[in-house]
């Protein structure tokens, strides 16, 4: 494992969790602009009483690299090497956030794929690569993972890396254009390194 510094790489088969830099805004731009109906109902949006002024993808970049070197988050950027390619494409996020140290040790933990790649366990690998730096490098204790009840794609992913359901909130963030329900989904840290990718690959066929 690498250390715990940003900026921090991970890599497993064909699936590298890298830091998100400016120069992934193309990527990500043609992703969005050709599966918006894809992400709609699931993005995060800005409430009308919040005082907090939309950013560039170049200021969320940046933002997101201070929060990083001040160990308060992992905003990651997934790549992903086809079969019979050498060069890796810009798949999707995993973000962990709000890390809390102390008492807590405890983080949030969000992600998205372009569609194109969707059901090719491509995300599952980069969550459990992410889960088990923060456990087994981070010494986290906890991570939630928040999802609307009526994302069944998100919903798949938690089931499959056996995260434990762990209730609904109600109002709980602000998601296409209204406060919406989500259900949590816990991980714990084992005793073991590696566990939540080990788990996931005894159950299911690794990502190719």
């Amino acid at each position: 494992m690498a250390g715990t510094s940003w900026p921090v790489r991970l890599a497993h088969g064909p699936v590298t969790l890298r830091p998100l830099r400016r120069r992934d805004e193309g990527d990500w731009a043609r992703i969005r602009d050709r599966a918006g109906s894809w992400f709609r109902p699931w993005d995060s949006t800005r409430p009308p009483t919040s005082p907090e002024p939309s950013l560039t993808f170049g200021q969320l970049v940046t933002t997101f690299a201070v929060r990083a070197r001040r160990g308060q988050m992992l905003p990651w950027a997934v790549e992903y090497t086809p079969p019979g390619q050498e060069k890796p494409v810009f798949a999707g996020q995993v973000t962990v956030s709000g890390i809390t140290r102390g008492s807590a040790c405890w983080a949030q933990v969000g992600y998205w794929v372009d569609p194109k790649w969707a059901g090719r366990g491509i995300i599952p690998t980069a969550v459990a690569m992410a889960c088990d730096y923060c456990f087994d490098v981070l010494g986290l204790h906890r991570i939630e993972i928040a999802i609307r009840p009526e994302n069944a794609n998100s919903l798949a992913v938690v089931r499959k890396l056996g995260a434990r359901f762990e209730g609904r909130r109600e109002r709980y963030m602000h998601v296409d254009g209204a406060w919406r329900d989500h259900d949590v989904f816990v991980l714990e840290a084992g005793p073991e390194s590696g566990a939540v990718l080990a788990r996931y690959e005894s159950q299911h066929r690794p990502v190719g």
